[in-house]
């Protein structure tokens, strides 16, 4: 077998876990893809996570899949894609086509119901553990002080939360004003340091 293979192989049976045991969609996913990929494989390191995290969000399509497009690239090229892809991908569609051929005739059952409404506390908690973490790592400051600018993503993140949530604001008018007050502090930031 060659090495392309092998990391084809690899990358396509990480995802095929990950995607087969994982409920509640993409988010859901992060904490698992976080532990295959940084923690015990080590391909990437915790900063490159979350900044993937950040890229897969704000491109279009499912955060999975972009996820497993970063990585796959990251770690063996367009052979790496298509197997992390194919193995993320997998799973949701041949399970997708299985309820679709039953779902119909068994949505009404008492015990299809009660699952449904069993998995949805799960499901938020899934998604509710990543963010934390996220949030914890993204106020990590390596040796210095923290300050206003080190709690500036809580502060950006909390504001965009507030604003979708609250002000109904369409997240694509976010993320534009997230990526702009962003750079003008990194603007003003370096403009400072350079004086």
């Amino acid at each position: 077998m060659t090495n392309k293979f092998v990391l084809f192989y690899k990358l396509f049976w990480t995802y095929l876990k990950i995607g087969t045991f994982t409920l509640g969609g993409g988010y859901a996913m992060l904490p698992l893809i976080q532990r295959e990929v940084v923690d015990r494989k080590g391909w990437i390191d915790e900063e490159e996570f979350l900044n993937m995290i950040a890229l897969a969000q704000a491109a279009p399509g499912l955060i999975a899949v972009n996820s497993a497009i970063f990585i796959g690239w990251r770690i063996g090229g367009w052979k790496g894609v298509c197997g992390a892809v194919s193995g993320a991908v997998l799973p949701s569609f041949l399970i997708i086509l299985a309820i679709a051929m039953v779902f119909s005739e068994w949505k009404e059952l008492p015990a299809v119901e009660a699952v449904f409404k069993g998995v949805r506390p799960a499901v938020v908690a899934l998604i509710a553990a990543p963010l934390f973490k996220m949030a914890k790592s993204a106020l990590k400051v390596k040796g210095k002080k923290l300050t206003l600018s080190g709690y500036m993503p809580l502060l950006l993140s909390l504001a965009a939360a507030l604003l979708i949530w609250l002000g109904h604001v369409n997240p694509v008018w976010v993320i534009l004003a997230t990526i702009i007050i962003t750079l003008c502090c990194i603007f003003i930031s370096s403009y400072h340091s350079s004086r």
